[in-house]
Order: C-alpha cells, then sequence, then structure tokens
C-alpha cells in the first residue's frame, strides 16, 4: 500500500479535531466535510444556504487544489443539509460549482451540523494527471 499523505492549505478552514482536511492514497483523494466557514477569520459566511453551499464548494476546491486535483476529477460527494428543504436551492449553486460534470452524489438531511450551519460537503475525487 502506497504512503498515505496528509493534505493542508491555509486557503481552506483548518481542521479542528484529530482528523486532516483530506488524504491522498494511491490515486485518490479523500476529502473531509467542508462547511462554510471563511479560512482566514473561522466565521460562517453566509445565512442562506445559496451563500453557505458557495462557500463550502469553494473551500472543497480549495483542498482539492492542494491535494493535486479539482472539482472537475470529483467522483462522488456526499451532501450534508439540515433541512432537505433546502435541497433546490443547494443543487443550483453546486451545479454552478461543478457545470456539465456530474459526479456521483448522496443528500442527507441531518439532525445538526457543525457550527449548526446549513450545509457540509465531502468528496473523493482522483489526481489531476
Amino acid at each position: 500500500m502506497s504512503d498515505l499523505r496528509l493534505v493542508h492549505t491555509d486557503h481552506a478552514p483548518a481542521a479542528i479535531g484529530p482528523y486532516s482536511q483530506a488524504i491522498v492514497v494511491d490515486g485518490w483523494v479523500f476529502c473531509s466535510g467542508q462547511i462554510p466557514l471563511d479560512p482566514a477569520t473561522g466565521e460562517l459566511v453566509g445565512e442562506t444556504i445559496d451563500e453557505q453551499t458557495d462557500q463550502a464548494l469553494h473551500n472543497l476546491a480549495e483542498v482539492l487544489d492542494e491535494a493535486g486535483s479539482s472539482l472537475q476529477h470529483v467522483v462522488k460527494t456526499t451532501v450534508f443539509l439540515a433541512d432537505m428543504n433546502d435541497f433546490a436551492r443547494m443543487n443550483k449553486v453546486y451545479e454552478e460549482h461543478f457545470g456539465e460534470h456530474r459526479p456521483a452524489r448522496a443528500a442527507i438531511q441531518a439532525a445538526a451540523l457543525p457550527r449548526f450551519c446549513n450545509v457540509e460537503i465531502e468528496c473523493i475525487a482522483r489526481l489531476s494527471t
């Protein structure tokens, strides 16, 4: 088995526990869930699902970039929503970030998310070649 490479970028919120922003192994990137935090201040960005989805995906893109990948190399996402009624609005912002790329996806309503935000998104991606 290949060595695990821990990923860290200051352009996304720092891990605040015993985990990494992402792990790279055997050409795959496993990203921890990203919530809508401003990486510089650690504060939540936005109040609406639209603003929070945009920030969460921006943070995820920064982690992927540091790992040597991108949103266009994502094969699977999991979207955690505080309220499934926000799905359509989240989906619109999600589509803006992914364009024509259509990774596999699951969307789940969670009882509560970190910092009581509206959305958290994690993914699995391939390294860019």
